[in-house]
């Protein structure tokens, strides 16, 4: 079975379910044997829900069966998936990679699937389990006081990034064929960059958040990760769709392009497309908002730029382009006011009976949730990499509610309209139909030894003005370093053109084939680490 699941596409796998070659039973069983062979070293799918998916496999068998010839397969049939442990499953419990939502007695077992869960259910997915994360979604790498550190794929001592590192370690190890990220800053993309697969921050709104652990919620999105960019297409695909529990996916239907997304993946897709290189993402030196790229960033940078010329693209270098300016603008947009609004809205629906509020959680537990999750004025521990809180010296607002705030259009509408209109204006100026930059500004770092004398927090990118505007960006392989690691390279484009966006990645994609899997270990080092 490995010659031919190995690196499977949902495509090939859809073709040999149709040749009856294989049932889905057969593959759950192959994929549950390598998370059980080698995930005790990577730490990317600490909860497996064996008995679930195994149910849920010989449904679909059975059903195959009983149609025989003719038998319509849903989009995502038989495939299977892993989901990031801060989207609801019904029955399982919502980590959210953190301790304590998993205190014995007082788990936060979901009552109901998220939105997109529900979705990749209807699609005919199996879900095998969960995928780790660092606490509340809130690091650049994958250490969870729940449970434990989550290693590279390529090198279990470099970080696979954050907060997604579990998701992209299981999918580019081969322990699901697909998964899904969330993102609030980079989430989606920095991880998928440090792994060699497919990751997609859709438009904001293209697919909805509901039954998603918030960490900010106005910022908050959540994607497919993948190994190709045609299979991302196809889960996006299922994902999208307007549902009320998302405000924001309100007339979406309309704005977005038409599926299904696997029609705009075109090996010429880069044919005379325009792209620009965000000016602050070339500094040399630090900036306040900022990390400088690392050379030999810049060295694979550039080799990909080329590799995007020789597929047809232009590639514009324009020191207007996104300018530090641009940071200041998107920093303008406040959220942090308003993140218990979202904490409560997903605890009244998709927390447990016990407690459906954050004063509910401290009645039962004797302690209160998390200043990086209420937005409270607290300080957090900073030595752990596990916890973005405001910037040093930055004033913390009261909570309140996006709807009841008289100053809601001041702090986050009106901000927001600014920065993307600034982001359009580039693009229309210059004659550019998306954005090229790298998806981290370093390399994956080494986590066994100290970086700049203290614990690695992760591979760090500046990126997260994409979710201030609510643009869509993936991210595809863009070869490897030197040590064997992989280098990430994010495109951009403008909102509701996700399907542009998925060409463009495909084509280079085809163009390059830089794709490569990691050989896996079942013993090594740090088994144990955190």
């Amino acid at each position: 079975m490995d010659r031919d699941l190995l690196e499977i596409t949902i495509p090939q796998l859809q073709k040999l379910y149709a040749e009856h070659r294989y049932t889905v039973t057969q593959v759950v069983e192959w994929y549950a044997a390598r998370i059980a062979k080698y995930d005790p070293i990577y730490g990317a799918v600490p909860t497996v829900d064996l008995p679930g998916a195994r149910a849920t496999a010989a449904r679909e068998d059975a059903e195959a069966a009983r149609a025989a010839r003719g038998f319509q397969r849903g989009p995502m049939w038989g495939v299977p998936v892993v989901i990031k442990a801060n989207t609801s499953i019904q029955g399982m419990i919502t980590s959210d990679g953190w301790k304590g939502f998993v205190i014995p007695g007082h788990e936060l077992v979901a009552p109901a699937d998220a939105t997109v869960v529900a979705r990749l259910r209807a699609a005919g997915a199996v879900i095998l389990g969960q995928t780790n994360m660092p606490d509340f979604a809130a690091s650049d790498t994958c250490r969870s006081t729940a449970f434990g550190r989550t290693g590279n794929a390529y090198d279990v001592r470099f970080s696979p990034g954050g907060s997604s590192g579990g998701t992209v370690t299981a999918v580019t190890a081969n322990f699901a064929l697909l998964g899904t990220g969330t993102d609030t800053a980079n989430s989606i993309r920095m991880p998928s960059g440090t792994s060699a697969v497919v990751g997609v921050l859709p438009t904001r709104g293209l697919v909805s958040i509901a039954g998603i652990a918030p960490l900010d919620w106005l910022l908050d999105n959540t994607g497919p990760i993948a190994r190709d960019v045609t299979d991302a297409a196809i889960a996006l695909g299922v994902m999208a769709g307007e549902d009320p529990l998302d405000f924001r996916t309100k007339g979406s239907a309309a704005k977005a392009q038409p599926g299904p997304y696997t029609r705009y993946l075109k090996k010429d897709a880069l044919q005379g497309k325009r792209f620009g290189v965000p000016a602050f993402l070339l500094a040399t030196e630090a900036g306040p908002r900022q990390r400088p790229m690392q050379p030999a960033t810049r060295e694979m940078f550039l080799k990909a730029i080329e590799e995007l010329r020789a597929a047809g693209a232009t590639v514009v270098f324009d020191d207007s382009i996104l300018s530090a300016g641009f940071l200041e603008a998107t920093s303008d947009v406040k959220t942090r006011q308003y993140r218990l609004e979202g904490l409560e809205s997903f605890l009244q629906r998709y927390g447990p009976a016990q407690y459906k509020s954050a004063a509910e959680y401290q009645k039962a537990i004797g302690s209160e949730l998390p200043a990086t999750i209420t937005g409270a004025p607290r300080p957090q521990p900073s030595n752990s990499g596990n916890a973005r809180s405001s910037a040093p010296g930055e004033p913390v607002p009261p909570q309140t509610t996006l709807e009841t705030d008289p100053d809601a259009n001041a702090m986050y509408f009106e901000p927001q309209r600014k920065a993307l209109a600034e982001y359009d204006q580039t693009l229309d100026r210059l004659h550019l139909d998306g954005l090229v930059y790298p998806s981290a500004q370093m390399a994956p770092p080494d986590e066994t030894m100290p970086q700049d004398g203290r614990l690695s927090s992760g591979p760090h990118s500046a990126t997260g003005w994409v979710n201030r505007i609510g643009v869509p960006a993936v991210v595809v392989v863009g070869g490897f370093y030197a040590s064997g690691l992989p280098f990430g390279l994010e495109l951009s484009a403008r909102q509701w053109r996700d399907g542009d966006l998925l060409g463009w990645a495909y084509a280079y994609e085809q163009a390059t084939r830089h794709r490569r899997p990691p050989v896996l270990v079942d013993k090594g080092l740090l088994p144990n680490a955190r």
